[in-house]
Order: structure tokens, then C-alpha cells, then sequence
């Protein structure tokens, strides 16, 4: 993920410096642009074996054909960045008529900062009903676009429908969740718990219980090693983790608090107000198992 993340940084770079260029030219986009994403998703961006430009088909010629197996798994079609393409339907439907025309089951059409992925056919619906994802990295957050955009990797773009439907279906779940009043910020909680009902809270404990693990949330809850079963330990862990992510004097200071307090008698519930006042001047999320 941290490929596509730089890449589609480097997207946005280029077209906030080069704009005038990439409403102009195509060909700007396919090689600056669109090849870049391509390669942060695997994709082999010069090996004909998994991508082909110009590939023909019986309405005329796809930008590129994406491969896999040796056959022909979507075609993927480039426009300027002056078509809109989430919007514009005739770029889709051109898409469309290339992969049915072809029995290529998927399309990809992009300008190189819009993105949609469509399924070319099926039987009693529209060609809109038909979309898989749209990406629009200028206009949302770069986390959205860089999960999104992932279902196009080579390796899970097999299951791109399957994963569709549960992004989806994750969505308009948190959307409706949060439409009945819950905050956002205790629905992220619930999806990103370690997962034990025993977890808790540094700011829930009384101070007397003997932790099993401890965990600080760091884009997702990681585990620390614990020094002692203790709230004690708690503490060590979290300022070895601080020590790990800090760097000059600030990670010397850490380090000599860490030294201090392993070798001084500390009750628990001494510990664990250190703890508490740690973790709301650093703005740490730290949580126990029990």
C-alpha cells in the first residue's frame, strides 16, 4: 500500500505543476500518470506478458490491455485531464463496446487523477449500475483512494466484484451507523479493536490488575513487548515504543526516563497515573489486555 501512496503523491505532484500539459496531452498522461499507479499495482508496466498498449479489438484499439493467464483480463482506456470521466458517458460506453465486443469482461477508464472500473456486461442492467469503484485522488483523501484503487492490483484485481461489494457494503454500513447518531470516532474504535474483549483503555483501569499484553494505536493497534506483567510494564513498553519513534535529544530524554523508572519501586497506581498524563500529552492511544 505504501507504493500507491507515494505514487498517487507523485500524481498529484505532477499534475498540481504540469496541469496545462496533462489537459493537453494524452500521451502526457499515459506515460507520467496512468503508468505510474500501474507499476505501484504490480503491474509489469513494460512486459507485454502482462501489459499490452494499443490492443486491438473489433470497435477499434484499447489504450492498454491488462493481462493475465495469457488471455486478456480488461482493457483499460486513457483520456486526457481535461474529460471528465466519472461524469462523461461516452469514454464508458466506448470502454464498454471494446470489452463486449471482445467477451473481456472488465474496463478501466481513467485521465489519470479519475478513475472507474466498470464490469462490461451483464444481463438486465445499465452500463451504471455497472461500476465497480470510481477514485477521484484531487477531490478525497488519499487513504480512500489508495484502498480503492488497490482492488486493481494484479494481485486482487480476480476479485475485484467480491471486493467491491464489501467496501461497499462497509460504507453505506459506517454511513447508516453513523446516520443513527453514532460518532465517527467510536465506529473507527470498534472496527480497529485488537479484537479481545478483554482489551481496555489505559483510562478505564483502576490500577490493580495484571495486564497480559499492551497495545498503542499507531494507523492500527500494534502489540509492545511488556517488561514486567505489570502496570508497571505498561509504562516501559510505552516509553520503549516512544523511544523507537523519537530521534536526537528527545529520544535521549526517553531513554533516560525508561532507565530511571525500570530500577525505582513504583505502585501500580502511581504507574498507572504516569501512564494516563503520558498518554494525553503525547496524544497516545494505549490499551491493555487483562
Amino acid at each position: 500500500m505504501e507504493e500507491l501512496r507515494e505514487a498517487i503523491i507523485n500524481v498529484l505532484r505532477k499534475v498540481r505543476a504540469h496541469r496545462d500539459l496533462y489537459v493537453r496531452n494524452e500521451e502526457a498522461v499515459k506515460q507520467h500518470l496512468i503508468g505510474e499507479v500501474f507499476q505501484a499495482l504490480g503491474w509489469d508496466w513494460n512486459n507485454p506478458e502482462e501489459v499490452r498498449p494499443e490492443a486491438r479489438t473489433e470497435d477499434g484499439r484499447a489504450d492498454y490491455a491488462l493481462m493475465l493467464d495469457g488471455k486478456v483480463f480488461a482493457y483499460v482506456e486513457a483520456k486526457n485531464l481535461g474529460v471528465n470521466v466519472l461524469k462523461r458517458d461516452d469514454p464508458l460506453r466506448q470502454l464498454a463496446r471494446y470489452c463486449f465486443n471482445s467477451g473481456v469482461r472488465y474496463g478501466i477508464l481513467t485521465n489519470g487523477t479519475a478513475w472507474i472500473a466498470v464490469k462490461a456486461f451483464e444481463e438486465g442492467s445499465g452500463l451504471r449500475d455497472r461500476v465497480l469503484i470510481t477514485v477521484n485522488i484531487e477531490e478525497e483523501p488519499i487513504e480512500r483512494s489508495v484502498l480503492r484503487l488497490s482492488l486493481l492490483s494484479k494481485s486482487r484485481i480476480r476479485d475485484v466484484e467480491r471486493l467491491s461489494s464489501l467496501l461497499r457494503a462497509l460504507e453505506l454500513s459506517f454511513e447508516g451507523l453513523k446516520g443513527e447518531g453514532y460518532p465517527e470516532r467510536v465506529l473507527i474504535d470498534y472496527l480497529t479493536s485488537g479484537g479481545s474483549s478483554t482489551t481496555v483503555p489505559v483510562g478505564k483501569l483502576r490500577g490493580d490488575e495484571t495486564p497480559r499484553a499492551a497495545y498503542v494505536y499507531d494507523n492500527g493497534w500494534k502489540l509492545l513487548p511488556l517488561p514486567e506483567k505489570s502496570i508497571k510494564g505498561v509504562l516501559l513498553a510505552v516509553l520503549l515504543y516512544m523511544e523507537k519513534t523519537s530521534s536526537g535529544r528527545r529520544r535521549e530524554e526517553i531513554r533516560k526516563a525508561y532507565e530511571h523508572l525500570r530500577v525505582v519501586p513504583l505502585p501500580p497506581e502511581k504507574a498507572l497515573e504516569v501512564l494516563r498524563k503520558l498518554g494525553e500529552e503525547e496524544g497516545l492511544r494505549i490499551a491493555v489486555e487483562l
